[in-house]
Protein backbone atom coordinates (compact mmCIF):
# COMPACT_ATOMS: atom_id res chain seq x y z
CA UNK A 1 0.00 0.00 0.00
CA UNK A 2 1.25 3.48 -0.81
CA UNK A 3 1.90 5.87 2.06
CA UNK A 4 -0.11 8.70 0.47
CA UNK A 5 -3.70 8.87 1.76
CA UNK A 6 -6.61 9.34 -0.63
CA UNK A 7 -9.85 10.66 0.86
CA UNK A 8 -11.82 8.87 -1.89
CA UNK A 9 -10.34 5.52 -0.91
CA UNK A 10 -10.56 4.91 2.87
CA UNK A 11 -7.45 2.90 3.79
CA UNK A 12 -9.03 0.82 6.54
CA UNK A 13 -12.08 -1.44 6.88
CA UNK A 14 -13.89 -0.75 10.18
CA UNK A 15 -13.96 -3.88 12.33
CA UNK A 16 -17.30 -5.46 13.35
CA UNK A 17 -19.27 -2.52 11.96
CA UNK A 18 -22.68 -4.23 12.07
CA UNK A 19 -22.15 -5.21 15.70
CA UNK A 20 -21.15 -1.66 16.62
CA UNK A 21 -24.19 -0.18 14.90
CA UNK A 22 -26.40 -2.67 16.75
CA UNK A 23 -24.82 -1.76 20.10
CA UNK A 24 -25.71 1.93 19.68
CA UNK A 25 -28.95 1.62 17.71
CA UNK A 26 -31.13 2.63 20.68
CA UNK A 27 -29.53 6.08 21.00
CA UNK A 28 -31.88 8.86 19.96
CA UNK A 29 -29.88 11.82 21.24
CA UNK A 30 -26.76 12.76 23.17
CA UNK A 31 -23.08 12.28 22.36
CA UNK A 32 -21.02 9.28 21.25
CA UNK A 33 -17.28 9.39 21.87
CA UNK A 34 -15.17 7.55 19.32
CA UNK A 35 -12.01 7.28 21.37
CA UNK A 36 -9.99 5.87 18.47
CA UNK A 37 -11.58 7.45 15.40
CA UNK A 38 -8.79 6.34 13.06
CA UNK A 39 -9.95 6.88 9.48
CA UNK A 40 -13.55 7.50 10.53
CA UNK A 41 -15.31 4.36 9.33
CA UNK A 42 -17.16 3.61 12.56
CA UNK A 43 -17.92 7.29 13.16
CA UNK A 44 -19.34 7.89 9.69
CA UNK A 45 -21.65 4.89 10.01
CA UNK A 46 -22.79 5.89 13.51
CA UNK A 47 -23.57 9.46 12.46
CA UNK A 48 -25.52 8.22 9.44
CA UNK A 49 -27.49 5.72 11.52
CA UNK A 50 -28.23 8.07 14.45
CA UNK A 51 -29.28 11.37 12.89
CA UNK A 52 -29.75 13.33 16.13
CA UNK A 53 -26.61 12.29 17.99
CA UNK A 54 -23.36 14.22 18.03
CA UNK A 55 -19.88 12.70 18.09
CA UNK A 56 -16.53 13.46 19.67
CA UNK A 57 -13.71 12.01 17.58
CA UNK A 58 -10.36 11.36 19.24
CA UNK A 59 -7.06 9.98 17.96
CA UNK A 60 -3.38 10.37 18.74
CA UNK A 61 -2.37 9.76 15.11
CA UNK A 62 -2.40 13.14 13.35
CA UNK A 63 -2.50 11.61 9.86
CA UNK A 64 -5.52 9.49 10.71
CA UNK A 65 -7.23 12.42 12.46
CA UNK A 66 -6.68 14.67 9.44
CA UNK A 67 -8.23 12.04 7.17
CA UNK A 68 -11.20 11.66 9.56
CA UNK A 69 -11.75 15.44 9.55
CA UNK A 70 -12.17 15.36 5.78
CA UNK A 71 -14.32 12.24 5.80
CA UNK A 72 -16.67 13.57 8.48
CA UNK A 73 -16.77 17.18 7.26
CA UNK A 74 -20.25 16.62 5.80
CA UNK A 75 -21.63 16.26 9.34
CA UNK A 76 -20.46 19.80 10.16
CA UNK A 77 -21.14 20.87 13.77
CA UNK A 78 -22.23 17.37 14.80
CA UNK A 79 -18.55 16.40 15.21
CA UNK A 80 -15.75 17.66 17.45
CA UNK A 81 -12.15 16.52 17.03
CA UNK A 82 -9.54 15.97 19.73
CA UNK A 83 -5.89 15.13 19.12
CA UNK A 84 -4.85 13.16 22.21
CA UNK A 85 -4.31 9.74 23.65
CA UNK A 86 -7.66 8.38 24.83
CA UNK A 87 -6.25 7.93 28.34
CA UNK A 88 -6.71 11.70 28.77
CA UNK A 89 -9.85 12.13 26.69
CA UNK A 90 -12.50 12.53 29.40
CA UNK A 91 -10.49 15.20 31.26
CA UNK A 92 -11.70 18.02 29.05
CA UNK A 93 -15.19 16.82 28.13
CA UNK A 94 -18.59 17.51 29.68
CA UNK A 95 -19.75 13.91 30.13
CA UNK A 96 -23.36 14.66 31.08
CA UNK A 97 -24.55 14.16 27.51
CA UNK A 98 -22.32 11.18 26.73
CA UNK A 99 -24.50 8.18 25.89
CA UNK A 100 -21.98 6.03 24.07
CA UNK A 101 -18.23 5.37 24.01
CA UNK A 102 -16.44 3.31 21.37
CA UNK A 103 -12.80 2.26 21.56
CA UNK A 104 -11.34 0.12 18.77
CA UNK A 105 -7.92 -0.82 20.13
CA UNK A 106 -6.55 -2.25 16.90
CA UNK A 107 -3.84 -0.86 14.64
CA UNK A 108 -5.28 0.24 11.31
CA UNK A 109 -4.44 -1.55 8.07
CA UNK A 110 -2.83 1.64 6.79
CA UNK A 111 -0.56 1.92 9.82
CA UNK A 112 0.47 -1.71 9.41
CA UNK A 113 1.08 -1.40 5.68
CA UNK A 114 2.62 2.07 5.59
CA UNK A 115 6.36 1.59 5.22
CA UNK A 116 7.26 4.91 6.86
CA UNK A 117 5.33 4.02 10.04
CA UNK A 118 7.54 0.99 10.67
CA UNK A 119 4.95 -1.33 12.23
CA UNK A 120 5.40 -4.25 9.85
CA UNK A 121 7.83 -7.15 9.72
CA UNK A 122 8.29 -6.13 6.08
CA UNK A 123 8.97 -2.43 6.65
CA UNK A 124 12.24 -0.69 5.78
CA UNK A 125 11.91 1.46 8.90
CA UNK A 126 11.46 0.64 12.59
CA UNK A 127 9.18 3.07 14.39
CA UNK A 128 5.73 1.88 15.62
CA UNK A 129 4.70 5.17 17.23
CA UNK A 130 0.97 5.87 16.98
CA UNK A 131 1.76 9.48 17.85
CA UNK A 132 4.69 10.43 15.63
CA UNK A 133 5.67 13.15 18.13
CA UNK A 134 6.29 10.67 20.95
CA UNK A 135 9.91 10.48 22.06
CA UNK A 136 10.57 6.73 22.07
CA UNK A 137 10.22 4.59 18.96
CA UNK A 138 10.82 0.89 18.41
CA UNK A 139 14.19 1.84 16.92
CA UNK A 140 15.34 3.32 20.25
CA UNK A 141 14.08 0.33 22.24
CA UNK A 142 15.63 -2.27 19.96
CA UNK A 143 18.99 -0.53 19.69
CA UNK A 144 19.48 1.07 23.12
CA UNK A 145 17.25 -0.53 25.76
CA UNK A 146 19.09 -2.76 28.28
CA UNK A 147 18.77 -6.48 27.65
CA UNK A 148 16.76 -6.90 30.85
CA UNK A 149 14.24 -4.29 29.68
CA UNK A 150 13.84 -5.97 26.29
CA UNK A 151 13.37 -9.32 28.00
CA UNK A 152 10.63 -7.88 30.19
CA UNK A 153 8.85 -6.35 27.20
CA UNK A 154 8.90 -9.62 25.25
CA UNK A 155 7.84 -11.66 28.26
CA UNK A 156 5.09 -9.37 29.56
CA UNK A 157 3.63 -8.03 26.32
CA UNK A 158 4.44 -10.83 23.87
CA UNK A 159 3.96 -13.66 26.38
CA UNK A 160 7.03 -15.28 24.85
CA UNK A 161 8.69 -18.10 26.79
CA UNK A 162 11.88 -17.46 24.81
CA UNK A 163 12.00 -13.82 25.88
CA UNK A 164 15.45 -14.09 27.50
CA UNK A 165 17.02 -15.78 24.50
CA UNK A 166 15.39 -13.42 22.01
CA UNK A 167 16.49 -10.33 23.96
CA UNK A 168 20.03 -11.72 24.05
CA UNK A 169 19.92 -12.34 20.30
CA UNK A 170 18.83 -8.75 19.61
CA UNK A 171 21.54 -7.29 21.86
CA UNK A 172 24.27 -9.45 20.33
CA UNK A 173 23.22 -8.43 16.82
CA UNK A 174 23.16 -4.71 17.56
CA UNK A 175 26.77 -4.86 18.74
CA UNK A 176 27.71 -5.22 15.08
CA UNK A 177 25.65 -2.18 14.04
CA UNK A 178 22.23 -0.68 14.50
CA UNK A 179 19.13 -2.68 13.62
CA UNK A 180 17.59 -0.29 11.11
CA UNK A 181 14.36 -1.86 9.83
CA UNK A 182 11.45 -4.12 10.54
CA UNK A 183 12.85 -6.54 7.98
CA UNK A 184 16.19 -6.67 9.82
CA UNK A 185 14.54 -7.30 13.18
CA UNK A 186 12.21 -9.95 11.78
CA UNK A 187 15.12 -11.81 10.20
CA UNK A 188 16.88 -11.88 13.58
CA UNK A 189 13.80 -13.26 15.35
CA UNK A 190 12.62 -15.68 12.68
CA UNK A 191 9.17 -16.59 11.43
CA UNK A 192 8.72 -20.06 12.90
CA UNK A 193 5.36 -20.65 14.62
CA UNK A 194 5.20 -21.32 18.34
CA UNK A 195 3.59 -24.51 19.62
CA UNK A 196 -0.15 -24.02 20.05
CA UNK A 197 -0.14 -20.51 18.55
CA UNK A 198 -1.11 -19.41 15.05
CA UNK A 199 1.33 -16.50 14.73
CA UNK A 200 5.09 -16.40 14.35
CA UNK A 201 7.66 -15.31 16.91
CA UNK A 202 8.42 -12.24 14.82
CA UNK A 203 4.80 -11.08 14.89
CA UNK A 204 4.63 -11.50 18.67
CA UNK A 205 7.90 -9.62 19.15
CA UNK A 206 6.58 -6.75 17.01
CA UNK A 207 3.32 -6.74 18.97
CA UNK A 208 5.21 -6.57 22.26
CA UNK A 209 7.39 -3.69 21.07
CA UNK A 210 4.36 -1.78 19.75
CA UNK A 211 2.59 -2.13 23.11
CA UNK A 212 5.70 -0.86 24.91
CA UNK A 213 6.34 2.03 22.50
CA UNK A 214 2.78 3.32 22.85
CA UNK A 215 2.31 2.36 26.53
CA UNK A 216 -0.94 0.74 25.41
CA UNK A 217 -1.92 -1.20 28.52
CA UNK A 218 -1.41 1.74 30.88
CA UNK A 219 -3.36 3.96 28.50
CA UNK A 220 -6.23 1.44 28.43
CA UNK A 221 -6.23 1.15 32.22
CA UNK A 222 -6.33 4.95 32.51
CA UNK A 223 -9.25 5.08 30.09
CA UNK A 224 -11.18 2.44 32.05
CA UNK A 225 -10.50 4.24 35.34
CA UNK A 226 -11.61 7.61 33.95
CA UNK A 227 -14.79 6.06 32.54
CA UNK A 228 -15.60 4.47 35.90
CA UNK A 229 -14.99 7.72 37.77
CA UNK A 230 -17.11 9.75 35.32
CA UNK A 231 -20.31 8.05 36.58
CA UNK A 232 -21.86 8.11 33.13
CA UNK A 233 -25.65 7.86 33.03
CA UNK A 234 -27.17 5.26 30.69
CA UNK A 235 -24.00 5.16 28.60
CA UNK A 236 -23.18 2.16 26.39
CA UNK A 237 -19.47 1.30 26.28
CA UNK A 238 -18.11 -0.78 23.41
CA UNK A 239 -14.47 -1.90 23.36
CA UNK A 240 -12.84 -3.96 20.61
CA UNK A 241 -9.68 -5.77 21.72
CA UNK A 242 -7.15 -7.69 19.66
CA UNK A 243 -4.97 -9.50 22.15
CA UNK A 244 -5.40 -11.26 25.46
CA UNK A 245 -3.71 -8.68 27.69
CA UNK A 246 -6.02 -5.79 26.80
CA UNK A 247 -9.08 -8.07 26.66
CA UNK A 248 -8.29 -9.26 30.19
CA UNK A 249 -8.20 -5.67 31.46
CA UNK A 250 -11.58 -4.91 29.88
CA UNK A 251 -13.15 -8.17 31.05
CA UNK A 252 -12.01 -7.65 34.64
CA UNK A 253 -13.13 -4.00 34.69
CA UNK A 254 -16.59 -4.92 33.44
CA UNK A 255 -16.88 -7.66 36.08
CA UNK A 256 -15.91 -5.24 38.83
CA UNK A 257 -18.36 -2.59 37.62
CA UNK A 258 -21.21 -5.13 37.48
CA UNK A 259 -20.74 -6.29 41.10
CA UNK A 260 -23.69 -5.41 43.27
CA UNK A 261 -22.29 -6.83 46.53
CA UNK A 262 -18.87 -5.58 47.56
CA UNK A 263 -18.63 -7.40 50.89
CA UNK A 264 -15.41 -9.35 51.55
CA UNK A 265 -15.48 -12.95 50.27
CA UNK A 266 -15.23 -14.29 53.81
CA UNK A 267 -18.29 -12.35 55.03
CA UNK A 268 -21.06 -14.63 56.35
CA UNK A 269 -23.80 -12.32 55.09
CA UNK A 270 -24.16 -9.21 52.96
CA UNK A 271 -23.92 -5.94 54.90
CA UNK A 272 -23.22 -3.55 52.00
CA UNK A 273 -26.88 -3.20 50.92
CA UNK A 274 -26.10 -5.08 47.68
CA UNK A 275 -26.66 -2.10 45.38
CA UNK A 276 -23.20 -1.06 44.25
CA UNK A 277 -23.20 -2.12 40.60
CA UNK A 278 -22.48 0.64 38.10
CA UNK A 279 -24.40 -1.12 35.33
CA UNK A 280 -24.58 -4.44 33.53
CA UNK A 281 -22.48 -6.45 31.11
CA UNK A 282 -24.27 -6.80 27.78
CA UNK A 283 -22.00 -9.54 26.43
CA UNK A 284 -21.55 -12.64 28.62
CA UNK A 285 -18.96 -13.74 26.10
CA UNK A 286 -17.18 -11.37 23.72
CA UNK A 287 -18.69 -10.99 20.27
CA UNK A 288 -16.48 -12.19 17.41
CA UNK A 289 -16.40 -11.28 13.70
CA UNK A 290 -18.82 -13.17 11.49
CA UNK A 291 -17.64 -15.67 8.89
CA UNK A 292 -18.64 -13.19 6.20
CA UNK A 293 -16.45 -10.49 7.73
CA UNK A 294 -13.50 -12.84 8.05
CA UNK A 295 -13.67 -13.54 4.34
CA UNK A 296 -13.60 -9.82 3.52
CA UNK A 297 -11.10 -8.82 6.22
CA UNK A 298 -8.86 -11.56 7.60
CA UNK A 299 -7.21 -9.06 9.98
CA UNK A 300 -10.41 -9.02 12.02
CA UNK A 301 -9.88 -12.63 13.13
CA UNK A 302 -8.52 -11.81 16.59
CA UNK A 303 -11.08 -9.08 17.39
CA UNK A 304 -13.25 -9.37 20.51
CA UNK A 305 -16.05 -6.92 21.25
CA UNK A 306 -17.29 -6.44 24.82
CA UNK A 307 -20.26 -4.23 25.75
CA UNK A 308 -21.28 -2.62 29.03
CA UNK A 309 -24.23 -0.34 29.86
CA UNK A 310 -24.09 2.06 32.81
CA UNK A 311 -27.10 2.60 35.03
CA UNK A 312 -29.26 5.65 34.57
CA UNK A 313 -28.32 8.19 37.25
Amino acid sequence: MQDKLNINKPPHIPIMLNEILSAFKGLKEGVIIDATVGFGGHSEALLNANEKIKLIACDQDLEALSFARQRLAKFKDRVQFHHCNFSRLLQGIDTREVKGILADLGVSSWQLDSDKRGFSVNSSTLDMRMNAKSETSAFELVNYAPQSELEGILKDFGELKEAKNLAFKICQTRKGGQIQSGKDLASIIGFDKLSGRSVSKAVLVFQALRIAVNDELNALQSLLTSIKNARLSGCVLAIICFHSLEDRLVKNAFKEWAKSCICPKFALRCTCQNNHNLGKILTKKPLRPSEAELIINSRSSSAKLRLFCFNEV
